[in-house]
């Protein structure tokens, strides 16, 4: 069975009155209380998105997380109560795409997750091959890859997503608004959220990540892709 999203959380009353959110508004989504339950589920049933929390039993959100990204590339978004920054650090460098902190509000989680979801599918059913260039970085659409002087590059989901945004538009300062609205479908992303993500890019195709040549830094804007 397909669902569009899966929430994992021990705090059952909250995932199940989630749950029954979404689904009124048409989000198919299930509730699991552990990461146990959690790994039986995905394999049995096919998933668009994942809610999860940090806390769960004998395994934490962030190693469920790490382990998930080794199978998968669907949107992981980190719900907690938690809100030290290194823990909203940590979520991202491993693979979350994005940290949403409790007590959450559920019309503001639903419409971030219909975005999310929105431009998930968007993408997964892009039919044609395209190709785009910049300076030593290559695109392909088709094989969602991007390589840098014809080695193929380690990315994330997300970093894959953002890259391609920047390259498509490069030589154009593009604002942290627009970076949001058409990267993660979501006008409600924070700065965090982008500053992580541009500073691993930066690690990955830079000769100087602390002096970055080609994704440049336009202060009080956003960001631009320099062609050189």
């Amino acid at each position: 069975m397909t669902y569009d999203c899966l929430i994992v959380d021990d705090e059952r009353e909250l995932a199940e009155s989630t749950s029954e959110y979404f689904n009124l508004f048409d989000v198919r989504t299930a509730y699991v209380t552990s990461a146990d339950e959690c790994r039986a589920f995905l394999r049995e049933h096919s998933v668009s998105l994942l809610l999860l929390d940090i806390n769960l039993d004998t395994t934490s959100g962030f190693q469920l997380c790490k382990e998930l990204r080794q199978e998968t590339g669907i949107p992981i978004l980190f719900i907690s109560a938690r809100t030290s920054e290194d823990d909203v650090l940590v979520a991202l460098e491993i693979g979350g795409d994005d940290y949403i902190h409790k007590p959450y509000t559920l019309r503001v989680l639903l419409a971030k997750v219909k975005a999310v979801l929105k431009r998930w599918s968007k993408e997964a059913s892009e039919p044609e091959r395209e190709e785009w260039t910049a300076g030593p970085v290559r695109i392909d659409s088709e094989l969602q890859k991007a390589t840098l002087h014809g080695e193929p590059l380690k990315l994330k989901a997300m970093e894959y997503k953002l890259l391609r945004y920047l390259i498509q538009n490069k030589n154009r300062v593009i604002s942290k608004e627009e970076l949001f609205a058409n990267v993660w479908g979501d006008v409600f992303a924070g700065d965090g959220t982008l500053n992580v993500h541009i500073r691993h890019l930066r690690g990955k195709i830079e000769p100087n990540p602390n002096e970055p040549t080609y994704i440049r830094t336009v202060w009080g804007v956003g960001y631009v892709f320099e062609e050189n």
